[in-house]
């Protein structure tokens, strides 16, 4: 039966729902080599290669310089740059200095801060999208919330956020470079450099003129040997809030949304207990995550989950498929908001654990709160666009709605 089964994440019936092939994966094949690269599937084992140090994260940069030697001949050294250069990317010693001086800003008590922030941006959105009780909140309310949220910390000029989604969007192929065709290069390469050319303009000026905002507080980190992020550093560090927080993010909400209207029981259970909210986004977190795919690189011999993974293998771990692995979650299939869910892997494990994940939460739990707070029920609408819910095509490693119609019912 093992021989039959098949890792195919590219197809359509995988995209609208991974999770029954995830769980014949874990029962028959949960560690295997197919085109190339080892796939793993249950929690033990996509937890023991996150932890373990000696698996490369700089995958993805060699990926983009093959990719574009293949099919391009764009001038790729701003982006190999800002792969090698990137917190998701880099290892040590690269990643502990790098970690090191952004850590300083990116504290929780600095982002439990910006929650009137958050808790501001969020009500602004539903004031729009709510009086009319229907509406597709990826659209209204969950892509806009993140970047408008990021736009906000950084204090970036007017001028610059109408341009911010659309960067994001386009710079965050980079993290597939395998989708990515010559023309595809050649417009992400200059993307970047019109991104990092409009962060730089704001670095100069917020040198001369600092703030309590994101991009200001990064200027004035240092260790204490005086080490800082050098310029084209810290603009890396600002685009990829935007490129590794607000797809994600939006993702997040949407599948949150989508959960909760399947399960209104729960969205009921939530109104009532508002006081679970913190544990519902973790189990949204867990149950329909929005990375679901991550890649890391062998840089030795090592057995993982009883196969002999070599040096120089490529491992895709499936993060979506350890998060409903019944040997460490009961009931895995199961959307239950009262669930200690931590452990899920969500944002991943150890020293290349998600920078932006209390932000992420953060947003989370103020968008159920407002949303439960200001509406009688969340029903799918699917008649508000004439489809039913499907899923974004532009990435096989983050699953998010398209779209998602909701109809809210009395708005407060």
């Amino acid at each position: 039966m093992s021989a039959t089964i098949r890792f195919t994440p590219l197809g359509a019936e995988f995209r609208a729902d991974p999770y029954p092939q995830y769980r014949r994966l874990r029962e028959h094949r949960p560690v295997h080599k197919t085109l190339g690269t080892w796939v793993l599937t249950r929690h033990a084992d996509v937890q023991a290669v996150l932890r373990d140090r000696t698996f490369s994260a700089d995958l993805i940069p060699q990926l983009v310089r093959k990719q574009a030697g293949r099919v391009s001949d764009a001038d790729v050294a701003r982006i190999e740059r800002l792969g090698r250069k990137s917190l998701v990317f880099t290892d040590n010693p690269d990643h502990a200095r790098l970690r090191g001086l952004v850590n300083r800003v990116f504290t929780a008590q600095a982002v439990a801060a910006l929650r009137p922030l958050v808790e501001k941006v969020a009500g602004e959105l539903l004031d729009r999208a709510l009086p009319t009780g229907r509406a597709d909140v990826i659209e209204a309310f969950s892509a806009p919330l993140p970047v408008t949220v990021l736009s906000e910390w950084m204090a970036l000029p007017a001028g610059l956020r109408e341009h911010v989604g659309h960067w994001t969007h386009d710079v965050r192929f980079l993290l597939e470079p395998g989708l990515l065709r010559g023309d595809d290069f050649a417009h992400v390469c200059a993307v970047v450099e019109d991104f990092v050319a409009a962060l730089g303009e704001v670095l100069v000026h917020r040198r001369a003129n600092p703030g309590d905002d994101l991009i200001s507080r990064l200027l004035a980190t240092e260790t204490g040997g005086g080490d800082r992020l050098a310029d084209e550093e810290l603009i890396f560090v600002c685009l990829m809030c935007f490129v590794a927080g607000n797809e994600t993010t939006k993702s997040l909400l949407g599948n949150g949304f989508h959960a909760l209207a399947r399960h209104p029981e729960q969205a009921a259970l939530l109104r009532a207990r508002p006081e679970l909210v913190p544990a519902a986004v973790q189990e949204m977190l867990r149950y329909d995550c929005p990375l679901q795919l991550t890649k890391r690189l062998a840089t030795r011999d090592v057995e993982v989950g009883g196969e002999l993974v070599r040096e120089g293998d490529q491992v895709l771990l499936c993060l979506g498929s350890a998060n409903r692995d019944p040997e460490v979650f009961a009931r895995p299939d199961e959307f239950d908001v009262t669930r200690d869910a931590h452990g899920h892997l969500a944002f991943g494990h150890g020293m290349h654990g998600c920078l932006g994940g209390l932000l992420a939460e953060l947003q989370a739990e103020v968008a159920v709160e407002q949303l439960l707070r200001r509406t009688e029920r969340l029903d799918l609408d699917l008649d508000f666009d004439g489809a039913e819910v499907e899923y974004q095509d532009h990435s096989f490693i983050v699953r998010g709605p398209r779209s998602l119609p909701l109809s809210f019912g009395a708005t407060r």
